[in-house]
């Protein structure tokens, strides 16, 4: 019942006009990022910081907005899988599976309505599980010590190439370049400059906003002009869109699937680095080994569309558990978002529900108003969003630069911080040009300080004692989830990609 009060504090803190605005300002453009092919959660959100700081957002409005983006993406995905067979991010990949297929039949506006409706199902339930499992997670959190968050770090990294990783190397690599970065600037410890070079702009370190937008939003600005604006957009899916409803006899039958989805979905997020990609991946390949009796999956069904929606709507609001309980973030979206806490003075944690608690239960009860948004906003309107899919990107990538620019430069008012920025976006482009994942980088450079001040702490408590990081059964089991985690997506990554089929995947593709 305690959670139930605090959740009532909270609609009080979120149903404020600024903060209901905010809400659907972040809807609106989440789900256009999610519907443009690209660009994707983990993008729209690291876009978006610089205007929520722009703009001189408190905590909570500010993370209303990025939340609302978060959702409104996952929610936008499904319109470019559906109409186009393109996902907008990699977990809408499933979606296109019988989406698509839906479309060719003529049934376009039922897939929208359905996946909508499913979306809407897996978010709301996961964000009540939100509400009762996040405090319990507290609990145990309070038992940690330094060597188990060390260890709790550690399992963040091993786990967030994702299941669906083909290369563990290149997440470790990216993962060790990330912490490489945290290192740069004064040992707090012996006042000692590390790879600072000389350079005094150095000495207070790499500000990770600045990290975050060059590697995702510069780093989208090189790719486009590498392909000189020649990416693929829609020309006619517009005309595909017929009248937006789902007839009841599909709503009746795609219920149950609705259900189980939902549920596989949010423990899937729940899981550090799992994301929605995984909550998408196992609600479509369970719902298919349940339902599909006919061998109809694959060929539009219904059912197809409403599991991995339901799934990976529910996996986003899983992924919210690790990262407010713990500080882990649970998916690659959600480590932007702690990197936005970080800079806000706010600290993810056991503690923050007891010194942060307008924020915390501000932004899960505005989670709740953006699913309803979302569930108003994407039945009627979805039609503005597919015309969206017309924009050419060489209107768009111009208008993601000038954030960028203007955001980072209102932030620091540093032409130091613009220089870095832009060798972050080269350094980004790169990396993707080799198929190196960025998130683990992000989380290395938002993680690293932390973990190098555990270990340390750990082992000034226990003179030296390198043993001590595995003394008590929390760091034990951590440390085994941590490696099974690590060792699990080179065993049974090939069943999740080969169920993928033919849409896009890259190690470097957004996550979530």
């Amino acid at each position: 019942m305690d959670a139930l009060s605090s959740l009532a504090d909270g609609f009080a803190v979120a149903l404020t006009f600024q903060n209901v605005l905010l809400a659907l300002l972040g809807c609106f453009l989440g789900t256009i990022f999610g519907a443009l092919p690209g660009l994707g959660p983990s993008n729209g959100v690291a876009i978006l910081i610089p205007l929520a700081f722009t703009l001189g957002l408190p905590a909570t409005p500010a993370l209303i907005l990025l939340t609302s983006v978060y959702y409104g993406a996952m929610y936008g995905g499904r319109i470019s899988s559906i109409l186009l067979n393109i996902p907008g991010d990699e977990p809408a990949l499933m979606t296109t599976l019988d989406g698509y297929p839906m479309a060719q039949q003529g049934k376009a506006g039922e897939a929208l309505a359905l996946s909508g409706i499913a979306s809407f199902v897996g978010s709301f339930f996961a964000t009540w599980g939100l509400v009762f499992l996040a405090p319990q997670l507290v609990k145990v959190a309070l038992l940690f010590g330094p060597a188990e968050y060390f260890a709790l770090f550690t399992l963040a990294f091993a786990t967030l190439g994702g299941i669906a990783s083909r290369n563990q190397a290149k997440a470790a690599f990216s993962a060790a370049l990330g912490v490489g970065i945290a290192m740069i600037g004064v040992d707090a410890q012996t006042g000692v400059p590390r790879f600072a070079f000389g350079e005094v702009h150095l000495y207070d370190g790499i500000d990770f906003l600045v990290a975050i937008v060059g590697l995702f939003a510069v780093s989208e600005v090189f790719i486009f002009l590498e392909h000189r604006g020649e990416e693929a957009h829609a020309e006619d899916a517009s005309k595909l869109v017929n009248r937006v409803t789902a007839p009841l006899s599909m709503l009746r039958k795609t219920a149950g699937t609705m259900g189980r989805s939902t549920v596989l979905g949010f423990l899937a997020g729940v899981l550090p680095g799992a994301g929605a990609s995984l909550g998408s991946f196992i609600a479509y390949s369970v719902e298919k080994r349940v339902s599909d009796r006919k061998g109809t999956f694959g060929k539009g069904d219904p059912r197809g569309v409403a599991a991995p929606e339901a799934g990976n709507n529910a996996a986003a609001g899983g992924a919210l558990v690790p990262m407010l309980a713990l500080g882990v973030p649970g998916s690659g979206t959600t480590a932007v978002l702690l990197a936005m806490l970080l800079a806000l003075n706010i600290t993810p944690g056991p503690l923050l529900f007891q010194s942060n608690p307008d924020v915390v239960w501000g932004l899960i009860a505005a989670l709740f108003i953006g699913n309803i948004i979302l569930l108003i906003m994407n039945i009627p309107l979805v039609s503005l969003f597919v015309r969206v899919l017309l924009v050419p990107p060489k209107y768009l990538m111009p208008a993601v630069a000038m954030i960028a620019f203007v955001g980072v430069y209102g932030i620091s008012g540093s032409t130091f911080d613009l220089v870095v920025m832009v060798l972050f976006g080269l350094g980004g482009w790169l990396l993707r040009k080799l198929d190196v994942p960025l998130v683990p980088v992000i989380l290395g450079v938002l993680l690293g300080g932390q973990m190098e001040v555990n270990l340390r702490r750990e082992l000034t408590i226990s003179n030296g004692d390198w043993s001590a990081l595995v003394d008590s059964w929390l760091s034990i089991t951590l440390w085994g989830l941590a490696i099974v985690g690590f060792i699990l997506p080179i065993i049974v990554g090939s069943f999740f990609r080969t169920n993928v089929g033919k849409g896009r995947s890259r190690e470097s593709d957004d996550p979530d």
